[in-house]
């Protein structure tokens, strides 16, 4: 594994190789996303953070996954295209990646490892699971879409929220502030 999450090659939704080193000096949220998931219209609150502490220096980073229950099974081409007609998303996204099991991305394994527990409400959202009779992945695992990382301006990984974090959360607001302040 990379010695620096900004090192670990992804690829962006257009298919060309990158990494989270063009985010060097800058706040991450990086953030498992999903088209077909209860919890996508939160998009619309990651575009408005986007929006909104961009310029003072926050990049999400959306990665999509198709890991719970299918829920992103399209293309990258169709997964810009929902993202960008349905919720105006202009924050970067990357191609579709596993998060759990066994092909997990290099990428999230660190985060996982930096972070092994969530913020906010992990239990509550994982009754909201069995209510559906889905049973959530056990900690440190990605527990289902939209779990977000904070990764700070040195590329440490600071913080991890829940799925059902949406990005107006004051504890969430707080720590991405917190982050940005420091230089």
């Amino acid at each position: 594994m990379s010695s620096s999450i900004h090192e670990i090659p992804v690829a962006k939704i257009t298919g060309e190789a990158a990494s989270l080193g063009e985010f060097k000096g800058k706040v991450l949220l990086v953030v498992n996303v999903a088209s077909k998931c209860g919890l996508t219209p939160q998009y619309e609150g990651l575009e408005k953070l986007y929006e909104q502490l961009g310029p003072k220096g926050l990049v999400i980073a959306g990665f999509p996954a198709n890991d719970f229950k299918e829920q992103e099974p399209g293309t990258d081409a169709e997964i810009q295209s929902f993202c960008s007609m349905n919720y105006g998303v202009k924050f970067p996204l990357f191609s579709k990646i596993a998060v759990t099991g066994p092909n997990k991305h290099p990428l999230y394994a660190a985060l996982i490892a930096a972070q092994p527990q969530a913020k906010g409400d992990p239990a509550g959202w994982a009754a909201v699971l069995k209510q559906h009779n889905i049973d959530a992945n056990p900690a440190p695992e990605i527990q289902w879409n939209f779990e977000k990382f904070l990764v700070s301006r040195a590329g440490q990984i600071v913080a991890r929220f829940s799925p059902n974090t949406p990005a107006d959360n004051p504890e969430l607001i707080a720590a991405i502030e917190a982050e940005l302040a420091k230089n």
